[in-house]
């Protein structure tokens, strides 16, 4: 059997305050400019729970914009995965980004990304990343 990955996790970010249609529509203008899955790139548009720009939000205080796909042992390119993911988050706003990776083999990896500042906007590079690993086994080590 092939060695499968799940990637999933969200994104946040705040809808309080001034502007936060416009942080709405520029997040998912950052998504839709993702490739379609067809072209079987690490990330792609039907991957994401891309916003509406024409309903109200029903959000609380945090707009959470979900993902989750399958591969086929991503681990092994996983620097790369990581290098598209980053380039999308620059595009965005954000409070805080955090992606779950389970690996067959390797355990569950955990990347969290948040800005030093209250929030990142799209462009200013001011993000930074923690990863935390598990791993349970079955053979009682």
């Amino acid at each position: 059997m092939d060695q499968e990955s799940i990637v999933y996790g969200c994104i946040k970010d705040s809808i309080q305050g001034v502007g936060y249609r416009d942080r709405i529509r520029a997040n998912r203008e950052a998504m839709l400019t993702l490739p379609r899955a067809d072209n079987w790139p690490f990330l792609c548009q039907e991957m994401f729970a891309i916003p509406a720009l024409d309903v109200l939000t029903r959000n609380y205080q945090t707009e959470v914009m979900h993902f989750g796909a399958s591969y086929k042992a991503v681990e092994y390119e996983w620097n790369q995965w990581i290098e598209q993911f980053e380039a999308l988050l620059g595009k965005m706003y954000w409070v805080s980004a955090t992606v779950h990776l389970e690996t067959e083999l390797c355990g569950t990896h955990t990347f969290t990304w948040e800005s030093s500042r209250n929030y990142h906007t799209p462009g200013s590079g001011d993000m930074y990343v923690q990863c935390q690993w598990s791993h349970e086994s079955s053979l009682g080590l």
